[in-house]
């Protein structure tokens, strides 16, 4: 498709736009009295409109039902949560059995490591991409401490060549080819949160796999924004927040897959809990734990209902629209933003370098920009002018049109607000 850089061109694009009326299912900002451009659900998710209705479902049923309401509400809270598994599965790619709604993002990657990271004296060194989310950089390191090995020895990042902004395929395959029989797990982000790029998951996993390693992925800007085959990929685990792409609210819970061949080893160690216990015979009390088979085996606590009612609003409009026509729209958007930026770059005595890859393929929902030349009190300018987008430090912005709720015209009138800004800074 040939770009325009006019208003009538979004317009026409809107008007073709399939998803264009899930833009009125949320709800926006306002600033200066007008709708924002929203870029930031990246890192949090506009409100559905429909949310409000499932979180009082859940307090209307608390109210009139207390206790009684985790066997007889319309959806009774004792599995709440199974309610996840098939419209979760199809978001990324799994089998129903594969996919569970518990805690957090980190606390969830806490718990599977407990499972999946096993270190012995000759194996116990772990992969992951240098600059990964800071969380995940705590969380290996604090993990390797617990077992007794030095972090520097133990974690083996994979960096960047130099003066490029991306991780090159080849040189994770050949960083793990490197590490070898020492590899014990490789745990990456999906979806590098910097830069937007997205890893070859597929042949990654099978490079880990090959040296005796379990593999997991951090899926935080992955889940709901990029086409996941986590089943046929054959993934060990993974886990992913809800907040993000899938407009569950802050904070709320996360997602996490584990591979059906995993199931039913109960040699593997996992912390326990009763809510992992075998459905049919929780209520016993039993002292022996016997697991769930599935994903669910690895829950602990009875889950918080009235933060999985927002997500399970959300999940249920992800079913409704299907992940090939988000990402159908997703790279169109994606693209169309990218030509803006080309094209306001002309325009000004400014320099733009998106650092997130040119290629659909390795990149999902979200440009990173270098803004050469310009520094933040652009990007406070464009906060204040209705353009909520992200900072980061050196000097980058990210911006993320989700295509959910995201308009070609968005993409334009950003166009023009950026060159404004510039002007004005």
């Amino acid at each position: 498709m040939e770009f325009q850089n006019t208003r009538e061109f979004a317009k026409q694009l809107d008007a073709q736009d399939k998803l264009a009326k899930y833009r009125d299912e949320f709800i926006f900002p306002h600033v200066n009295g007008k709708q924002v451009i929203y870029f930031t659900g990246n890192s949090l998710g506009l409100q559905p409109k429909r949310t409000k209705a499932y979180v009082d479902e859940v307090m209307n049923d608390w109210a009139k039902l207390a206790v009684e309401g985790h066997f007889y509400a319309d959806k009774p809270w004792w599995d709440y949560h199974e309610r996840f598994c098939n419209p979760l599965s199809k978001i990324v790619g799994a089998l129903p059995s594969e996919v569970t709604v518990m805690n957090t993002l980190t606390v969830n990657l806490h718990l599977l490591m407990v499972t999946f990271y096993q270190p012995t004296d000759k194996k116990y060194k772990i992969i992951c991409e240098e600059k990964a989310f800071p969380s995940d950089q705590y969380m290996l390191k604090t993990q390797v401490k617990f077992h007794g090995y030095d972090p520097a020895d133990a974690i083996v990042e994979i960096k960047r060549r130099e003066g490029e902004h991306n991780i090159r395929l080849e040189d994770v395959l050949a960083k793990i080819d490197e590490v070898g029989d020492e590899l014990a797990l490789v745990l990456m982000g999906g979806v590098n949160y910097y830069t937007g790029q997205v890893f070859d998951m597929k042949t990654i996993t099978k490079a880990g796999q090959d040296k005796g390693a379990y593999v997991g992925w951090d899926l935080a800007h992955a889940a709901g924004n990029i086409k996941l085959e986590l089943h046929e990929w054959n993934v060990d685990f993974a886990a992913w927040c809800s907040y993000k792409y899938m407009n569950s609210g802050p904070g709320n819970a996360s997602g996490a897959f584990v591979h059906e061949m995993h199931h039913n080893d109960l040699d593997l160690p996992r912390f326990a809990g009763w809510w992992g216990h075998n459905k049919e015979r929780r209520f016993l009390m039993e002292p022996n734990f016997d697991p769930v088979r599935g994903a669910n085996g690895w829950q602990l606590s009875n889950l918080p209902i009235l933060s999985l009612a927002p997500y399970l609003a959300s999940v249920e409009m992800f079913d409704e629209v299907g992940m090939d026509a988000l990402i159908k729209k997703r790279d169109c958007i994606t693209s169309y933003l990218e030509f803006i930026l080309h094209e306001i770059d002309k325009e000004v005595d400014s320099t733009f370098e998106i650092i997130t890859p040119s290629n659909p393929e390795e990149r999902a929902c979200q440009l990173s920009v270098f803004l050469h030349g310009e520094g933040r009190p652009l990007f406070e300018w464009l906060m204040k002018n209705g353009v909520i987008t992200d900072w980061r430090e050196p000097n980058v912005i990210r911006l993320a049109p989700v295509p959910l709720y995201s308009s070609y015209e968005d993409m334009y009138e950003f166009g023009q607000k950026l060159k404004e800004g510039i002007l004005a800074t």
